[in-house]
């Protein structure tokens, strides 16, 4: 039985290696055919309808300045599989890393490194630390997108209640931001009957933010109001309250995909909801990392480029420090326009 458990563990290890291997293989072979105009998007992780259009978008953008593409992302969200991930990549030599962080400051030492091998290094969405990146690509301004969600949860509740958050990971960085904004708006006069009752993590996955959905409901029976800055998260909360026959007891807003939310939008158990174009937000990244490379912007702030069909941008100043490109103003979905939105993406 012994020499059959090491045999077993043996094979497992082999699997593995062979795994990383055929990885890496196919990476260096897509690097070589791109002939040093081959740009990598690192997402949080796989499985996840929001970053599938990120990465979409990206793809697009790249192939149609010429380039070649290579999409990444690891089975679980954290900042160690995205290290072994950008640590493959730069032994790749890929001329860009562009990277959703699992973790803003655990990926700095990985993305250091590939800044001196060469790559041009830049965040999208969840940013990483100003001393990692040349510049991050943001969806909307962050300040913007915490005032508005407390604003909807105002609403929703009828002005006094209990409010909770549903984010992703406790280290994403967007998240965090926002959660930082929407307690700085909850602290207005106005809000003053709204109480903030516990943020929860989900972890942008969709079994977890299920379970800790339940686990509100249950510990805050008298809750009005569920905001989810996550597009897993709030598709979760949504089948929840429409599940346990709750509509109209309990509301759900935040960030999601018109694709995803439009029955839980018609039931009414998300009256209106927000986001932008993840489409967008890769395609702009796409540009982004052609005008790195070629030079036309270095991330600095004020140096302007053009992405293509989404027309010219500047380069402004982030609130982390660093620098960022954002794309616009986030957008309201509800009953009148998500028709015209649910088979967009």
């Amino acid at each position: 039985m012994q020499n059959m458990v090491k045999k077993v563990l043996a094979l497992l290890v082999i699997m593995a290696v062979i795994g990383s291997a055929a990885v890496f293989a196919k990476g260096k072979q897509e690097a070589e055919q791109g002939g040093g105009n081959v740009h990598a998007f690192v997402f949080k992780s796989t499985g996840n309808p929001y970053g599938e259009r990120q990465m979409s978008g990206f793809d697009i953008g790249i192939k149609e300045q010429g380039g070649t593409v290579i999409l990444r992302a690891p089975d679980l969200p954290t900042a160690e599989a995205q290290i072994q991930m950008v640590d493959q990549l730069i032994a790749q030599h890929v001329t860009s890393i562009c990277i959703v962080g699992n973790d803003f400051d655990a990926l700095q030492p990985v993305l250091t490194k590939a800044k001196n091998a060469g790559i041009k290094v830049y965040s999208l969405d969840s940013a990483v630390n100003p001393a990692s990146r040349l510049t991050h690509v943001n969806q909307a301004d962050s300040q913007k997108i915490g005032e508005t969600l407390v604003q909807a949860a105002f609403d929703m509740a009828g002005g006094s209640g209990e409010i909770a958050i549903l984010s992703a990971t406790s280290q994403a960085s967007n998240q965090n931001l926002w959660i930082d904004y929407m307690k700085k708006e909850l602290t207005k006069p106005e809000y003053a009957e709204l109480n903030l009752v516990k943020i929860a993590y989900g972890d942008d996955l969709r079994d977890k933010s299920v379970s800790e959905t339940e686990a509100l409901l249950l510990s805050y029976p008298n809750l009005k109001v569920i905001i989810a800055p996550t597009t897993v998260g709030i598709a979760a909360a949504a089948k929840v309250i429409t599940d346990k026959d709750l509509i109209g007891k309990v509301f759900i807003t935040g960030l999601g995909l018109p694709s995803e939310m439009a029955d839980y939008i018609d039931n009414g158990s998300c009256p209106y909801m927000y986001l932008w174009n993840p489409i967008d937000v890769g395609y702009l990244g796409s540009y982004v990392a052609t005008a790195l490379t070629s030079g036309t912007i270095t991330g600095k702030a004020g140096e302007t480029f053009t992405a293509g069909r989404l027309g010219t941008y500047t380069i402004t100043a982030a609130s982390d420090g660093g620098t960022e490109v954002l794309l616009g103003p986030p957008f309201k979905f509800e009953k009148s326009n998500i028709n015209d939105w649910k088979s967009v993406y």
